[in-house]
């Protein structure tokens, strides 16, 4: 697709939910003189002024950084978790992925654990649970010592640092027909129990983060892999098993 600016003019089908308790609705919009080189967000702000010109109520949604680092931007596009790009959170995708006259459907996250506040805003405190119930360290181990004497084997590193990358979107929640969150908790995981600091409480931080997500209302992972190909930062669904093997090991230790 050429790079150079064009003009679209689309076709937006938009959810619309007062608040947790409202039945919700699509509405349809036509937006014109959409730019190829906004971004998606730019797109609904766009939007978004002309339904305040209009005296309407705007379309609520979460933002913050806007560049791919907070994970606020969750929303389906399309039906696909932050839109039809692969390694792309929704504030990074650009018009030009699309075409002029198009029809695009914008929905929030669906998952009983994630109740839309607004619009295609979601409440994902659930996320700040899970990790709350096992997340941190709490070992006293001293003052911190030099990088070299505290040697960690590579590809343990390279996989922490990787699993450390996951933003929280719920992206792997939304894409997932069981509406799962192990690969978000096996991330959140395995960024601890694969170094050394993160070993000592590793049994028992299992236990108690994959007992939260349960009780939270998330569905079980049947291993589709939808969660993997959705996630903005390609978090690899290998972690899922790591977390099995830490959450038996716990089981077997009694934590």
């Amino acid at each position: 697709m050429s790079n150079v600016e064009q003009m679209l003019t689309l076709n937006l089908k938009i959810w619309r939910q007062d608040d947790r308790n409202d039945k919700g609705r699509f509405v349809d919009y036509k937006l014109e003189e959409v730019s190829t080189d906004s971004s998606f967000l730019e797109m609904i702000d766009m939007l978004n002024d002309e339904l305040v010109k209009e005296g309407k109520d705007p379309v609520s949604f979460d933002h913050d950084c806007r560049e791919g680092i907070c994970g606020s931007c969750a929303m389906m596009v399309n039906g696909q978790a932050h839109g039809p790009n692969a390694l792309t959170t929704t504030c990074q995708l650009h018009m030009r992925s699309f075409s002029d006259g198009d029809t695009i459907v914008i929905e929030p996250w669906r998952s009983r654990a994630f109740p839309v506040l607004k619009d295609l805003r979601t409440d994902r405190s659930a996320f700040d649970k899970i990790i709350a119930a096992g997340g941190f360290i709490s070992v006293n181990t001293g003052n911190a010592q030099d990088a070299n004497n505290l040697p960690v084997n590579k590809e343990n590193a390279d996989r922490a640092m990787d699993a450390a990358s996951c933003i929280g979107c719920g992206a792997c929640v939304a894409a997932c027909p069981n509406a799962s969150a192990m690969l978000f908790t096996a991330a959140k995981m395995s960024q601890l129990a694969l170094l050394p600091q993160g070993e000592v409480e590793a049994a028992e931080r299992a236990s108690n983060m994959v007992r939260e997500m349960d009780e939270l209302g998330f569905g079980n992972c049947t291993n589709h892999a939808e969660c993997e190909a959705a996630c903005p930062k390609g978090i690899d669904l290998r972690n899922i098993a790591h977390m099995n093997r830490e959450f038996l090991k716990s089981k077997v230790s009694g934590k």
